[in-house]
């Protein structure tokens, strides 16, 4: 008889401009019970995505450089990937409730990293 594999983690994708503050992210999402992927920028993300269609939760900042800032992205994963829970975070911007996506949370940094854990554990169940 052959072993049943455990049940794969969900996979949440990383998305921080600040070597820092992504490695810290990362570490929230690991303790949390999770697979983590990174990424630097959003047009990083999107090509991630495009290849991975395992990516459960996006965790990501609003303020990066380039085309796409995180609200951008997130309303191009709302758009493009349905399923994908979100939660967004900044430390310079806080939306409005009406300006986040369907199902999006949002933290102000510094974040409580109890609460993030919380919220990817919500979204994972």
């Amino acid at each position: 008889m052959g072993q049943s594999l455990p049940p794969a983690s969900p996979v949440i994708l990383v998305v921080e401009d600040e070597p820092l503050q992504r490695l810290m992210a990362v570490d929230v999402v690991e303790r949390a019970g999770f697979e983590a992927v990174e990424a630097a920028s959003a047009d990083e993300a999107v090509r991630i995505l495009e290849s991975r269609p395992d990516i459960h939760l996006v965790f990501t900042d609003i303020d990066m450089p380039g085309g796409m800032d995180g609200m951008k992205l997130a309303a191009t994963i709302r758009d493009r990937w349905p399923p994908i829970e979100l939660i967004i975070i900044s430390g310079k911007r806080r939306p409005a409730a009406e300006d986040l996506p369907a199902r999006g949370v949002f933290f102000s940094k510094p974040y409580k990293r109890d609460e993030v854990m919380a919220a990817m554990r919500r979204f994972a169940t």
